[in-house]
Formats: C-alpha cells, structure tokens, sequence
C-alpha cells in the first residue's frame, strides 16, 4: 500500500500504528542486506561461515547493549543475506514488559492503545526499536564499506512484537535452526542475486 506524502508517494509503514517501539518488551527483528546480495558468508553443511563483513556484522550486533544499555539481546544469527534477531527493550522503569522469559519477571500486559498515546510516533526517534537498528545499520555499513564500498542494506526492516513466552521459544529456535534450513530459506531463493 502507498500512501501520498509531500506530493510523493510512499510505502505505508508495517509498524503497528497502536504500539510504540520504545515501550518494553522483546522484538524479533529480520534486516536484509539490498538486494538481498550475499555478504555476510556463506551456509555450509548447516552451519554459517561468516566472512569478513559477517564478522563485523556479528561484532556490531552483540554490541548493542553497549549503546543502548537498556537493551538485552536474544538469540540472533547472521546469514548470507540478512540478519534475524531478538531485541528485548528493558528500561528501569517504563511501561510493563510484554513476555514472561527466564531473565524478566512477567508483569501486567502493556496498556490499552486508548489509554496512552504512542509517545514517538512523531517525536524524536530514540530509544525505541528503529534506533536500536538505525545505530546497528550504521556500524555495519561504516566498516564493510572499508571492505567494499558497494555494501548496502534495504532501507526497511520487519519486526514482529513478541506477545508471549511460547512465541519468544519458538523464535528463539527458529533462529538457532535457520542455518539448517538455508536452501529452504525465502532469502535464499532470489532470482537477482542468487547465493
């Protein structure tokens, strides 16, 4: 869908408009590189072998708490042409945590849309989800570009709110798997770019 910005048309954003990405709670997020071209390595007999740029973006992604100390990071795996992750947003003191893991204690579910406004739906951008990988994108592609300056991701990312403990699980492995279940991957199969 497309929408009419400034006498330009634009693609509809795929965030929630209900939810603010600032809010506590575990995300799981996917981040492919631009035209899904292979970058990061390669999967061999199920396992990924990171190449130099892999490497980095594999540094950059477990650094994240250290940019953004109210972020604990779960399961992530590089792949050749894009990266899946788990971002939990744990701040001191906000709104409640959204899922029940063996690290946070299970709170009241988040409060009704009606009731509190999204904060940064169109205020400053920080310390929410999109400058969480805003800041991931940055690291990644300042260095890779020092290996290849024709390195570039796609200028979206998909996140999906993770709402309970069975889903955090189930992402959680999904992730850990997806090297074994490369060539069934959708990233894989790519009639521009082929891995």
């Amino acid at each position: 869908m497309t929408d009419l910005y400034q006498n330009k048309y634009r693609i509809a954003s795929a965030r929630n408009p209900y939810w603010d990405y600032g809010w506590n709670g575990s995300y799981f997020v996917t981040i492919c590189t631009k035209d899904r071209i292979c970058w990061f390595g390669d999967v061999v007999d199920g396992k990924m072998r990171l190449s130099e740029m892999g490497d980095i973006a594999n540094k950059c992604w477990r650094e994240i708490p250290t940019h953004f100390p109210f972020v604990k990071l779960g399961n992530h795996v590089i792949m050749p042409n894009h990266v899946h992750g788990i971002v939990i947003i744990d701040k001191p003191y906000d709104h409640p945590v959204v899922i029940e893991t063996q690290d946070f204690a299970s709170l009241s579910p988040p409060p009704s849309p009606q009731s509190i406004p999204p904060k940064n739906q169109f205020g400053p951008q920080s310390k929410n989800l999109a400058s969480i990988i805003r800041g991931f994108k940055i690291g990644v592609t300042k260095n890779a570009r020092l290996i290849n300056p024709d390195f570039a991701w796609q200028s979206r990312y998909h996140d999906h709110i993770i709402r309970n403990e069975k889903s955090f699980q189930n992402i959680s492995a999904y992730i850990k798997n997806n090297p074994q279940k490369w060539h069934e991957d959708r990233f894989h199969a790519n009639d521009r770019k082929p891995c």
